[in-house]
């Protein structure tokens, strides 16, 4: 055999998500460069005499421990090979909304959106498996040496394999808890360092549920255990039980959250509101409107005072100005009217705020109001004083709506446990899901925080598909463009159940189509309110945003694995010459048979592009068809050609500043010395 030894460079590497072991532990280098070997290889003694420098032995210290935990911790840390592939044909107005619903095995699914979405989710709400039944098919078998996940689809024509978790099992908990834990140990990944967890659950699995979450999240970052009071009793343990719990997490403490909620009929004035403001109702119209609602909904008088509205639609209302105390009496300043600058009538005991603070709060400036503006019925607003028409009337402070209708989130929750009832709304009367969550509820929990323009809420174990609804309606309410990622494993519906003789065959089919008929019910509302905003084009676009979703699911890699083994009969020129030549026989495969759409979004996902990216021809390359992608963030050339040009390649030799992605195979070993040499980081090729 000759001494010499070639590296072969693999291709196919690059195509797995992010390796988060090797980032974790090439940080840790960093810091403490002596906890490592020659070799650069983790000393695990060195490391104990670190964070136990008094050797204490297992038994003496507190530690929340279960079988296969390490396990599960690898599992949640080992890249994928798996990708995901855009579903045209199932995608709602995907050009109108950057909402995504993915179909797939949602550990998975998290490894992929690791890097993309590192950081960048807001609220993460799961409703996972109570571990109060035998389906269980969270099988976490995304192996290459066990039957994989695809062989199993294969095998199956309309959805996946179910495995059991039977109660008989000595690990029923610990099953449980390492499925919990490998996908909460990635989701804290992605939330952003101001971002919030909520989980969904019963008395099942509640004491591990929060033990589980301390340790991923720290106990530092524990908020609150919500009792959700659904109503309806359940009576399988000879008591009514009329509860569930949330657990309230956040990604870091240290930030200032505020939980709030809207006082009961809110959400109705808040609707109407939008509807008015739609219709461009005049203000006097929507005053009409508002009091004949609270004359509808008997409201009481801390809701109904709040009958005025500015010229954008803000409603508002007058506060009392005089001194509140029987047995004293406050300032007696002298006030004039904006218009006939008379002196208004002073209240009897005074005034209840001092001069300085009317006159700020009336934006008054050298006996000056700044800012007067007449309203419909003659009377005036100065700031926040309103005026009458004269000086006969006494003034009064105003105090808009929106800054009196939240108070703190409470500990007990009490909505009806109707999400059934939603769901055979949607579906002419029948009902696919045992249990659903009611949209209020989530809508409840995403309001509670305090969000931006397009923010993401995710779901990973998103069932029927309620918190797309609750997403979709909230937004509509408030006017916020909040964006939801929903991820569904496509477990085969039973065929004795409704959903498969309705025509679904997997229960993922409902989640999509619950959102579809959720936004069709939007629209056509919409188009009922305000016809004319439908007619022309730019009208219609700007109703329709943020009215839809698409459609991904989660599929083998295009690249293929290379699984080639070395025989031990021949030389080492031997078997590098038979694995050049398996991979070249690989790429050859991928270079005839891929989708090109296809391989883009595997190629960019895997170097942390979001699903929402564009692609743009550049149309100044004459010798290969190149792409701009940029999802908003960040940008990059690519060329999927099986061959790149002489002039390509000096293009980009003069043009350093640009990231290129190109296919291994469409580089000789001269041209890639060159692309490397001259752009360096910024050329990758697979």
């Amino acid at each position: 055999m000759s001494d010499t030894k070639e590296t072969i460079e693999n291709p196919l590497e690059k195509v797995q998500s992010h390796d988060w072991n090797k980032e974790r532990l090439e940080q840790l280098k960093q810091l403490m460069p002596d906890l490592f070997t020659n070799e650069g290889k983790l000393n695990s003694n060195e490391l104990l005499k670190v964070v136990d420098p008094k050797s204490v032995s297992e038994t003496e210290r507190y530690e929340f421990r279960w079988f296969g935990k390490s396990k599960a911790k690898r599992e949640a840390f080992t890249p994928t090979n798996a990708t995901l592939v855009y579903d045209e044909e199932r995608s709602v107005n995907p050009d109108n909304s950057e909402n995504l619903i993915i179909e797939g095995e949602n550990l998975q699914v998290l490894k992929l959106l690791s890097n993309s979405y590192r950081e960048q989710v807001k609220c993460i709400y799961i409703d996972p498996p109570y571990n109060k039944d035998k389906d269980f098919v969270y099988q976490d078998t995304w192996k290459q040496d066990v039957k994989s996940y695809w062989e199993d689809a294969e095998m199956m024509e309309n959805g996946v394999k179910v495995d059991t978790n039977s109660e008989s099992d000595g690990r029923f908990h610990s099953n449980w808890l390492n499925m919990m834990y490998s996908r909460l140990l990635i989701a804290r990944q992605l939330l952003k360092e101001d971002g919030v967890l909520f989980i969904s659950l019963d008395d099942s699995e509640i004491h591990h549920l929060r033990k589980l979450c301390d340790d991923v999240f720290g106990e530092e970052n524990f908020i609150e255990c919500i009792t959700w009071n659904k109503r309806v009793p359940k009576n399988d343990k000879g008591i009514g039980n009329i509860h569930e719990y949330i657990l309230l997490y956040v990604k870091n403490s240290s930030f200032k959250h505020e939980f709030t909620m809207k006082k009961g009929g809110i959400e109705e004035i808040n609707k109407l509101l939008s509807k008015l403001k739609r219709q461009k109702k005049t203000i006097a119209q929507a005053e009409k409107e508002i009091k004949r609602l609270y004359k509808k909904r008997d409201f009481d008088r801390g809701i109904t005072l709040y009958n005025s509205l500015s010229e954008d639609y803000r409603l508002w209302g007058k506060i009392n100005m005089s001194w509140p105390n029987a047995d004293t009496f406050g300032p007696t300043y002298t006030v004039k009217h904006p218009k006939t600058g008379k002196p208004v009538k002073i209240p009897d005991r005074g005034w209840r705020w001092k001069e300085d603070t009317f006159n700020d709060a009336a934006n008054l400036e050298d006996g000056k109001y700044k800012n007067v503006i007449e309203l419909h019925d003659g009377s005036f607003l100065c700031g926040k004083i309103w005026f009458s028409n004269d000086e006969n009337t006494q003034p009064s402070s105003i105090t808009y709506f929106d800054e009196v209708q939240r108070f703190l989130l409470r500990s007990i929750l009490s909505t009806k446990s109707d999400g059934g009832i939603e769901i055979e709304k949607l579906f002419e009367g029948k009902s696919f899901f045992s249990y659903p969550k009611p949209s209020r509820l989530i809508k409840l929990l995403f309001d509670s925080i305090p969000a931006r323009n397009n923010d993401i809420f995710l779901d990973f174990f998103a069932g029927s598909g309620t918190t797309g609804q609750a997403v979709q309606e909230l937004n509509e309410e408030d006017g916020l463009r909040r964006n939801y990622i929903l991820v569904q494993f496509p477990e085969a519906a039973e065929e004795k159940s409704e959903a498969f003789k309705a025509g679904y065959k997997k229960l993922s089919d409902i989640t999509i189509e619950r959102n579809k008929r959720v936004i069709d019910n939007i629209i056509a509302e919409k188009k009922k309110e305000t016809p004319d905003l439908f007619t022309k084009d730019e009208t219609k676009k700007e109703q329709l945003k943020g009215l839809g979703f698409k459609v991904f699911k989660l599929v083998k890699s295009n690249f293929p694995r290379v699984e080639y083994a070395p025989d031990p009969e021949k030389s080492d020129e031997e078997n590098v010459t038979l694995l050049k030549k398996y991979i070249t026989e690989k790429e050859a495969q991928l270079v005839s048979a891929f989708n090109r759409e296809e391989l883009i979004t595997e190629i960019l996902i895997k170097n942390g592009f979001q699903l929402n990216y564009t692609l743009e021809k550049q149309e100044q390359f004459n010798q290969n068809d190149i792409f701009l992608a940029s999802d908003g963030e960040k940008e990059t050339l690519i060329c999927l050609d099986v061959s790149l040009a002489d002039e390509t390649v000096a293009y980009f030799k003069s043009h350093t500043d640009q990231k290129l992605i190109v296919l291994e195979r469409a580089l000789d070993t001269t041209k890639k010395w060159n692309l490397k040499h001259y752009m360096g980081d910024k050329f990758n090729a697979f």
